[in-house]
């Protein structure tokens, strides 16, 4: 049931390791392995996301986590990963709220440019990154040969 407030959702840092995030993982692995097969899934695992290369957001609503984006530091950029929002809290612009949150901590960080990459069945993401300003580019690392992959980045 989505929250009837904007208020009632936080942003807050959280492991991978916490029950509910871990089902948010769990969930979004079931909808990209539904939507694509597996050598176009680029998928970070629950291990890799504890990483100190890794930090991740979580939106919660009591406590509870019901969206999840994190990003991976790289050599030169940081790239977006992980982006999920639980369907029944879809349109509360919940996955904006996470990105442009991870903007922050990445332009605290010092990184000048963002990169990732969604799949082209994707829409809503695609619509979302549109949105803030990223811009499609060259495949770059894992995905460089990869038909089902579109990338983006943004200049900070």
């Amino acid at each position: 049931m989505a929250c009837e407030y904007e208020r009632d959702i936080t942003i807050v840092p959280a492991s991978p390791y916490r029950a509910d995030v871990t089902a948010l993982i769990t969930a979004l692995d079931e909808h990209l392995n539904s939507q694509y097969p597996p050598e176009h899934t680029h998928l970070l695992d629950i291990t890799s996301l504890a990483q100190p290369n890794i930090f991740m957001l979580v939106a919660e609503v009591g406590g509870t986590a019901i969206g999840c984006g994190a990003f991976r530091r790289c050599e030169g950029y940081a790239e977006i990963k992980r982006m999920y929002v639980k369907p029944a809290y879809r349109g509360l612009q919940i996955g904006r709220r996470i990105l442009l949150s991870l903007e922050v901590q990445i332009k605290t960080e010092g990184y000048l440019a963002i990169r990732l990459e969604t799949g082209q069945r994707q829409l809503e993401a695609i619509h979302l990154y549109d949105a803030l300003g990223y811009r499609q580019t060259k495949p770059f690392g894992e995905y460089l040969n990869d038909p089902c992959s579109l990338c983006y980045e943004k200049l900070l």
